[in-house]
């Protein structure tokens, strides 16, 4: 079928009219739109390293990271330049094309940007792509970035803009929207998602999917991230989302940003393997491969290969642009 065109005027109504639909007619719809994006076969592999744990001064009710929570994560330094790349080497023959890089920062201080340049430079001449989330970015910082070749900047939205007072009191959402505004005027491609489980209600998850595919371009990568409950946070204890719920989001955001990477990100450890199945169906085409996600826990690449094996799903290749 031909590939409808990529429409960024979405109103609330018609992201909600979506995501009400019948389970069978929504997962058509969406599937449809995949394969007509995509190849419906071909999944995106990433890993994520935390190259500096802990200690941020936020109060993002979901993260264990965060300094004033009993989580047991402890605070690290940034990781030296040596480590980094040989955490990068190490996921590239696992088979992972993108390494991205976080840091529990709430923005990095401009001394830091040489750093992680240095570390974006590195994994970039390994012939991955690059993205890092590094917290709030002025425009001068997200432009040297760029320069060092970074690919991707991730900064989610994390929820719809009337629920994020519930959750985040440290942080405006207008923070959020200003640093997605630095990283797309550098010319960066944007990694932009959200978190659902942690309580709001199916029209706000609407609401978080109408923000983004309403947002002046459609992030390239948009992570659906599951709810991860850990001990110490204040949403620890929140009633688990229902998986099919988990999977009209997929299916929503597919339909809404066609030809964007739809990631199953977060929460995958806690997901049965027929419940990945169906977001792939759905539209999911990228994942995080690998034992962690910052801090907390993810499938293991051998549970991942065993997987795409049963499903016929192969990794994507990328074609990286060389920097120099």
């Amino acid at each position: 079928m031909p590939a409808a065109a990529i429409r960024h005027d979405w109103t609330r109504a018609e992201v909600l009219a979506l995501i009400d639909l019948p389970f069978a007619d929504l997962l058509q719809r969406a599937h449809e739109t995949h394969r007509a994006h995509h190849d419906a076969n071909a999944v995106q592999v990433s890993t994520l390293l935390s190259i500096k744990t802990g200690g941020c001064p936020e109060d993002c009710a979901y993260c264990p990271q965060a300094a004033r929570y009993s989580t047991g994560v402890e605070a690290e330094k940034l990781m030296s330049l040596d480590a980094v790349l040989a955490s990068a080497q190490q996921a590239k023959a696992a088979g992972a094309t993108r390494f991205c890089m976080g840091a529990a920062w709430r923005s990095p201080k401009d001394r830091d940007i040489p750093k992680v340049a240095a570390m974006v430079s590195a994994v970039k001449a390994l012939g991955m792509e690059t993205c890092a989330t590094l917290g709030m970015l002025s425009q001068p910082q997200a432009d040297a970035l760029k320069q060092a070749g970074l690919d991707y900047y991730n900064h989610n939205l994390d929820s719809a803009p009337e629920f994020y007072g519930e959750i985040i009191h440290t942080r405006e959402y207008q923070d959020r929207l200003d640093t997605l505004g630095h990283v797309r005027d550098a010319g960066l491609k944007t990694c932009c998602g959200g978190i659902v489980g942690m309580g709001e209600t199916r029209a706000q998850r609407a609401g978080l999917l109408h923000t983004l595919a309403t947002l002046p371009a459609h992030p390239q990568s948009v992570p659906i991230n599951r709810l991860v409950q850990v001990e110490g946070t204040p949403l620890a204890g929140t009633a688990p989302l229902d998986p099919f719920e988990f999977v009209r989001m997929i299916a929503v955001a597919r339909i809404l940003m066609p030809a964007s990477m739809v990631r199953l990100s977060a929460g995958r450890a806690e997901m049965s393997d027929e419940l990945q199945a169906l977001c792939f169906f759905a539209g999911a085409n990228s994942i995080f491969y690998g034992e962690k996600l910052l801090t907390t826990g993810n499938p293991d690449t051998e549970r991942d290969q065993a997987l795409f094996a049963r499903l016929g799903i192969h990794a994507m290749e990328v074609e990286v642009e060389r920097i120099g």
